[in-house]
């Protein structure tokens, strides 16, 4: 490749991404598509409707990725999830966080972006202040505490932290094979336990399961595939082009958002370029907005009172703080890392699972001691 063909190819990158998170937001839109509203269904209603939604998602994300693994398209290990270091410290007590953090703000990093689409001004301050607690986890006084004490505990693992990698490892076996056998097993199994009951056959769980999940594979391909370049004509080592980590990805929505809000205070500033996370972050939104407005459900939305806003401003500082040090939300960890069989995204999502019950119980707790 030339260094003329570069920019074309980021442009191409960027659109395509940017597409995906348009669909993204117009199915989340739809299908109300939201991982604390699944959990919060259960423990309040013992409502598994939502939960099918993602576990469909999941399921779909986790057969695509790794079908695509035993083709050659793409490998666990070059995406921010599956690298040998296992932070699992980290993962469990920043998904705790996130999982709190998205209770009290009504909705996960993904979820704000849908509610500002469907003109939530309630999620538009959340996100803002999401987007600084994030910043000051990746690069600022926050970030200093993480490295200095979470960020210690780690795990040397002698392969990548995949599955198909670890047990290649262990049994000699072939990486690409059992990707797309405990890949395509386990997606399977989810997709069986999905559709085994009425209501996982309704038409907005199919619709969100499987558009969200093929979202998800559709993102790792635009990343791992169409943007790689096996030899960068300026540096001449390999190189995913237009991230923010320099390494293959999918959707996240929390440290994306703190690079947007970077690059829109600091646009003047030409080292600050759009990637493939700013471009979700935006698209997200606009595929919310066309369709609250093409459904008539937009809605101008405010704080009810100084609680409310209290909530919200704890919420939004808890899922920026606790997604940057799970490295992941979500989506970022609960579809993207999982699709990828990593045992961290495993632990965060366990801990985001875990947070949003507790914070759950909580407002529930806080609603009966006020009556």
């Amino acid at each position: 490749m030339q260094e003329s063909d570069l920019p074309g190819l980021v442009a191409t990158v960027l659109w395509a991404a940017f597409a995906l998170a348009v669909a993204f937001g117009a199915i989340a839109q739809r299908t109300h598509f939201c991982t604390m509203g699944a959990v919060a269904d259960i423990v309040n209603i013992g409502d598994w409707t939502r939960m099918r939604m993602w576990v469909l998602a999941i399921g779909v994300a986790m057969i695509g990725f790794n079908a695509m693994v035993a083709i050659g398209w793409v490998e666990a290990g070059n995406s921010v999830y599956a690298g040998p270091s296992l932070l699992w410290l980290s993962n469990l007590v920043g998904g705790l966080l996130f999982g709190v953090g998205m209770v009290l703000a009504s909705g996960c990093g993904s979820k704000t972006l849908v509610r500002v689409g469907g003109g939530n001004l309630k999620s538009l301050v959340v996100l803002f202040v999401l987007a600084i607690a994030a910043y000051a986890t990746l690069r600022g006084v926050v970030a200093v505490l993480r490295v200095a004490t979470l960020d210690t505990a780690i795990i040397a693992l002698p392969a990548g932290q995949d599955l198909p990698s670890l047990l290649a490892f262990a049994t000699g076996g072939s990486r690409r094979m059992l990707a797309l056998l405990l890949g395509g097993g386990l997606g399977l199994a989810l997709v069986a336990w999905v559709l085994s009951r009425p209501e996982g056959r309704g038409a907005d769980v199919l619709l969100a399961g499987l558009g969200v999940g093929a979202v998800i594979v559709g993102a790792w391909w635009v990343s791992g595939r169409l943007g790689f370049v096996a030899e960068h004509p300026l540096t001449l080592e390999p190189s995913f082009l237009g991230t923010n980590s320099r390494r293959m990805e999918s959707l996240s929505f929390v440290a994306p958002v703190a690079y947007t809000m970077d690059w829109l205070i600091l646009f003047s500033d030409t080292s600050r370029v759009l990637t493939l996370g700013i471009v979700s972050t935006l698209g997200v939104v606009l595929g919310s907005a066309l369709v609250a407005l093409a459904s008539g459900s937009f809605r101008w939305e405010g704080f009810a009172g100084v609680e409310d806003t209290t909530n919200h401003l704890i919420g939004a500082t808890l899922m920026g703080i606790g997604g940057v040090t799970a490295v992941g939300c979500t989506i970022g960890q609960g579809l993207s890392g999982v699709s990828t069989l990593a045992l961290g995204s495993f632990i965060a999502l366990g801990g985001i699972l875990a947070g949003g019950v507790l914070g759950v119980r909580y407002q529930t707790w806080r609603v009966e001691r006020s009556l």
